[in-house]
């Protein structure tokens, strides 16, 4: 039998391991994307798995900076490309690669894990909890709002990441979960490949006139018995005022020939808070970020608090033996330390509910966490809480 070891992705083995990740998804890679996604890989970051010369398994994990609770930003492995082709399944290639993916994010420094899941119980078995949330919106077209925003402050220009960065990284500073784009991304971020629009338009981009607002978006026109039923498809839209996203929200809901706007929003979005009538929205609940702790000291350690806290954490981790055994927990909203202990614990505590809660999306007390100290879950629960913004990733990596 073909012995099947991961092994790095090299320029050669690009073509070849796109085309199995595309397979693996059911689709086909496309040459207007090639560029725009070798851009954001790391080739030595990446593995393929060969059999007889032909590349049957992929992953990777892109490095990125990606803001924690309390604003600081943390390095993270953003976990990607992960596919096995069906005639390859079953024979240990994806736990071989996961544990590969987690061994190396460990010697790199990277503090924890996050993933955009395809099936979220893949994922468990490996450590990752769904540690933010988002709403999937659809909101009629001319839907009142409950405030005054003043008509104008808005220009149509050209998508241009040298305009739009300043608000990305604005909000981005102040929001879990959203990492840092640096011009590769901000590439993958505006490409608009004719093939992928569904039949839409180009993309287009609305900023507010004092920049602290912008929305990516498409029309996609239709009718029905004789009357408009178009589709205005926000691929992104973010404000660093409240201003800026009712300017922004309340022209995106009233453009003409349209009969609905659909977005995907933070959990937390003023969308629905800003709507007259929220009731005449559409919102579905969807899970955004796995993550999972890499190393539970650093990531602990690198966010802030809700709540005062001070607690002993029993932390189960197969998949990543140094993380097992006691921590203690200290701190609070100015910061904390997360350290080995031989104290006795509090809680007893997987590594997927861990990651869950690390982002603040996720109440720690809504997961499987053994308690052995009274007060104790309640009490960590509350601190691992938001601190200011919930989390949100705009973007699928």
């Amino acid at each position: 039998m073909t012995s099947l070891v991961p092994e790095p992705l090299t320029e050669d083995l690009f073509d070849a391991a796109w085309a199995s990740i595309e397979d693996s998804f059911g689709a086909a890679p496309h040459p207007a994307d090639r560029a725009v996604e070798r851009d954001t890989v790391v080739p030595e970051r990446f593995l393929v798995v060969r059999d007889g010369g032909e590349v049957v398994a992929t992953s990777g994990a892109f490095p990125l900076r990606m803001t924690v609770p309390g604003g600081a930003a943390a390095p993270v492995a953003g976990v990607t490309w992960v596919g096995v082709r069906s005639t390859h399944r079953r024979r240990g290639l994806l736990t071989t690669m996961m544990a590969a993916l987690l061994r190396e994010a460990h010697e790199r420094g990277e503090a924890f894990a996050a993933l955009w899941a395809s099936e979220a119980a893949i994922y468990q078995r490996f450590g990752y909890g769904p540690a933010s949330w988002a709403l999937q919106v659809t909101v009629p077209r001319g839907a009142g709002v409950n405030r005054q925003v003043p008509a104008g402050g808005l220009r149509r220009v050209a998508p241009d990441a040298a305009v739009l960065a300043p608000v990305h990284d604005a909000v981005a500073a102040v929001t879990p979960g959203m990492p840092a784009r640096d011009d590769a991304w901000w590439r993958a971020r505006l490409h608009d490949a004719e093939h992928s629009r569904s039949g839409a338009s180009p993309l287009q981009c609305l900023v507010t006139d004092d920049g602290t607002g912008y929305a990516l978006y498409a029309t996609a026109m239709s009718w029905s018995e004789g009357r408009p039923d178009g589709e205005v498809r926000v691929r992104e839209l973010l404000a660093a005022t409240p201003d800026a996203h009712a300017r922004l929200w309340r022209h995106l809901l009233d453009l003409d020939l349209t009969a609905r706007t659909t977005a995907r929003v933070a959990a937390d979005d003023r969308l629905l808070q800003l709507l007259a009538e929220p009731r005449g929205a559409v919102a579905r609940v969807v899970d955004g970020l796995w993550v999972r702790p890499v190393d539970v000291g650093a990531v602990l350690g690198a966010r802030a608090y809700a709540a005062e806290v001070d607690v002993v954490l029993e932390v189960d981790d197969a998949a990543c033996p140094w993380n097992a055994g006691r921590w203690r927990l200290s701190g609070g909203p100015a910061g904390a330390v997360c350290a080995r202990t031989t104290d006795a614990a509090d809680l007893a505590v997987g590594a997927a509910d861990l990651g869950a809660a690390l982002l603040g999306g996720t109440p720690l007390r809504t997961r499987a966490v053994d308690e052995r100290r009274p007060g104790a879950l309640a009490a960590a629960s509350t601190a691992l809480g938001a601190v200011g913004a919930g989390p949100y990733c705009p973007m699928v990596f």
